[in-house]
């Protein structure tokens, strides 16, 4: 079942501004954060040297302000990062609800870094950090629509084949002819919530479905 959102339904469910979820999301692995905090560290600290060194030019006080802006890069730059990502899905002209279900469950593994790295005997080696993902392909009543990926947590072993899923649909035409992305989904008959990023306002998402799908099975 695909059921088309009225407009400004879409805009209340993917906010612009980044909501505290989806700055976590952002936030990334520990590794991200030390990158962030590097960057944030290396061109505050030079930046306000260049200040100091410019304090009887009208210059100094713009250092001073980059500088500072800098310093606090590893606030800002995952606001910045979430927000371009909900920006992705919010310019798509045309959104939908769908109701469906799971129809095939299987898992990936995903190289997430490489690295060399000297063995005993003083050789270069490859080094792989992988990770699982699942991958879900979803249906309805009308036929296959698309799948959906996300990094395997223990809580997910229970998701199986004939899940009821629930998720928003967009596309760049009005009769969804062709797919263009899929939010993270719900799973009701699970309580739970999957997905690579948190676009959704949850208990938005979920007062929509009730509002809507009541209307249609009544």
């Amino acid at each position: 079942m695909l059921i088309p959102l009225r407009p400004g339904e879409l805009h209340r469910l993917i906010p612009a501004v980044a909501t505290g979820q989806q700055f976590r999301a952002a936030l990334g692995n520990p590794r991200k954060v030390l990158q962030r905090l590097l960057i944030a560290t290396i061109g505050g600290v030079i930046t306000l040297l260049i200040s100091q060194s410019q304090l009887s030019s009208r210059w100094g006080s713009l250092w001073l302000v980059i500088g500072v802006v800098l310093l606090l890069y590893v606030l800002w730059g995952p606001i910045v990062e979430a927000g371009q990502k909900n920006a992705v899905l919010r310019r798509f002209p045309t959104a939908g609800l769908f109701e469906g279900e799971i129809v095939e469950v299987y898992r990936r593994e995903r190289v997430e870094n490489q690295r060399e790295q000297a063995d005993a005997k003083g050789q270069l080696e490859l080094i792989e950090n992988r990770r699982t993902w699942l991958v879900l392909e979803l249906a309805d009543e009308d036929g296959y629509l698309g799948r959906i990926t996300f990094p395997m947590a223990k809580q997910h072993g229970s998701i199986r084949p004939g899940t009821l899923i629930r998720c928003v649909v967009l596309s760049d035409r009005k009769d969804f002819s062709r797919l263009g992305a899929l939010s993270d989904a719900w799973l009701p008959g699970l309580r739970m919530w999957i997905g690579e990023y948190p676009y959704l306002l949850r208990p938005a998402f979920e007062d929509l479905c009730r509002m809507r799908l009541r209307n249609v099975s009544s």
